[in-house]
Protein backbone atom coordinates (compact mmCIF):
# COMPACT_ATOMS: atom_id res chain seq x y z
CA UNK A 1 0.00 0.00 0.00
CA UNK A 2 1.33 3.68 -0.14
CA UNK A 3 0.63 6.76 1.62
CA UNK A 4 0.75 10.17 0.48
CA UNK A 5 1.15 13.60 2.54
CA UNK A 6 0.90 17.01 1.10
CA UNK A 7 2.44 20.30 2.12
CA UNK A 8 2.95 23.55 0.51
CA UNK A 9 -0.61 24.99 0.37
CA UNK A 10 -1.03 28.68 1.55
CA UNK A 11 -2.52 32.29 0.75
CA UNK A 12 -1.00 33.94 -2.14
CA UNK A 13 -1.81 37.21 -4.19
CA UNK A 14 -2.90 37.05 -8.02
CA UNK A 15 0.08 36.50 -9.68
CA UNK A 16 1.95 34.78 -7.33
CA UNK A 17 3.64 31.29 -7.03
CA UNK A 18 3.37 28.40 -4.88
CA UNK A 19 4.51 25.01 -4.74
CA UNK A 20 3.08 22.05 -3.78
CA UNK A 21 4.32 18.72 -2.41
CA UNK A 22 3.01 15.16 -2.27
CA UNK A 23 5.01 12.62 -0.60
CA UNK A 24 4.84 9.05 -1.48
CA UNK A 25 5.54 5.95 1.65
CA UNK A 26 4.99 2.68 1.18
CA UNK A 27 4.97 0.60 -1.64
CA UNK A 28 6.16 2.90 -4.21
CA UNK A 29 7.73 0.63 -6.75
CA UNK A 30 3.83 0.10 -7.40
CA UNK A 31 2.76 3.17 -8.28
CA UNK A 32 1.60 3.62 -11.87
CA UNK A 33 0.65 7.02 -11.87
CA UNK A 34 0.42 10.16 -9.62
CA UNK A 35 -1.69 13.19 -9.91
CA UNK A 36 -2.89 16.66 -8.42
CA UNK A 37 -6.27 17.25 -8.18
CA UNK A 38 -8.60 19.91 -6.93
CA UNK A 39 -11.71 20.96 -5.91
CA UNK A 40 -12.52 24.56 -6.24
CA UNK A 41 -15.88 25.77 -4.03
CA UNK A 42 -19.45 24.54 -5.26
CA UNK A 43 -17.66 22.46 -8.31
CA UNK A 44 -16.68 18.37 -8.84
CA UNK A 45 -12.85 17.55 -8.33
CA UNK A 46 -11.05 18.08 -11.80
CA UNK A 47 -7.89 17.12 -12.74
CA UNK A 48 -4.85 19.50 -12.64
CA UNK A 49 -1.97 17.42 -13.68
CA UNK A 50 -0.64 13.92 -13.97
CA UNK A 51 1.77 11.36 -14.86
CA UNK A 52 2.83 8.00 -15.75
CA UNK A 53 5.88 6.09 -14.27
CA UNK A 54 8.47 6.90 -16.76
CA UNK A 55 6.33 9.17 -19.48
CA UNK A 56 6.05 12.83 -19.59
CA UNK A 57 3.33 15.32 -17.59
CA UNK A 58 -0.24 15.75 -18.72
CA UNK A 59 -2.22 19.12 -17.95
CA UNK A 60 -5.47 20.60 -17.16
CA UNK A 61 -6.45 23.09 -20.07
CA UNK A 62 -6.77 25.94 -17.73
CA UNK A 63 -3.72 25.38 -15.92
CA UNK A 64 -1.05 24.92 -19.07
CA UNK A 65 1.91 27.05 -19.08
CA UNK A 66 1.52 28.30 -15.61
CA UNK A 67 1.53 25.08 -13.89
CA UNK A 68 4.88 22.46 -13.89
CA UNK A 69 4.72 18.71 -12.43
CA UNK A 70 7.64 17.14 -11.56
CA UNK A 71 8.49 13.83 -9.65
CA UNK A 72 11.49 13.29 -8.01
CA UNK A 73 13.61 11.98 -5.79
CA UNK A 74 13.08 8.02 -7.11
CA UNK A 75 9.67 8.90 -7.60
CA UNK A 76 8.95 9.36 -3.97
CA UNK A 77 7.84 13.15 -4.40
CA UNK A 78 5.50 15.23 -6.74
CA UNK A 79 5.89 18.43 -6.92
CA UNK A 80 3.44 21.03 -8.29
CA UNK A 81 5.08 24.37 -9.35
CA UNK A 82 1.85 26.84 -9.97
CA UNK A 83 3.05 30.40 -10.80
CA UNK A 84 0.87 33.45 -12.39
CA UNK A 85 -1.86 32.23 -9.87
CA UNK A 86 -5.31 33.43 -10.53
CA UNK A 87 -8.65 33.62 -8.06
CA UNK A 88 -10.13 30.62 -10.05
CA UNK A 89 -7.01 28.47 -8.53
CA UNK A 90 -8.48 28.77 -5.32
CA UNK A 91 -8.78 24.90 -4.01
CA UNK A 92 -8.43 22.48 -2.03
CA UNK A 93 -5.60 20.70 -3.88
CA UNK A 94 -5.25 16.60 -3.86
CA UNK A 95 -2.38 14.08 -4.19
CA UNK A 96 -3.55 11.01 -5.50
CA UNK A 97 -2.07 7.64 -6.82
CA UNK A 98 -2.91 4.61 -8.86
CA UNK A 99 -1.25 1.59 -8.09
CA UNK A 100 -0.05 -0.57 -11.50
CA UNK A 101 -2.21 -3.20 -13.45
CA UNK A 102 -2.24 -6.23 -11.17
CA UNK A 103 -1.63 -3.77 -8.07
CA UNK A 104 -5.06 -2.12 -7.85
CA UNK A 105 -5.17 0.73 -5.68
CA UNK A 106 -6.11 4.35 -5.42
CA UNK A 107 -4.91 6.56 -2.66
CA UNK A 108 -5.28 9.89 -1.86
CA UNK A 109 -3.64 12.70 0.26
CA UNK A 110 -5.96 14.26 2.59
CA UNK A 111 -5.51 17.64 0.67
CA UNK A 112 -3.63 21.27 1.12
CA UNK A 113 -5.62 24.42 0.39
CA UNK A 114 -4.79 26.77 -1.59
CA UNK A 115 -6.07 30.47 -2.00
CA UNK A 116 -5.20 33.03 -4.48
CA UNK A 117 -6.82 36.24 -3.23
CA UNK A 118 -5.87 40.87 -3.58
Amino acid sequence: QVQLEESGGGSVQPGGSLRLSCVASGDIGDINLMAWLRQRPGKQRELVASIVTGGCPTYGASVRGRFTLSRENAGSTLYLQMNNLEPDDTAVYYCHAVGRPGVDFRTWGQGTQVTVSA
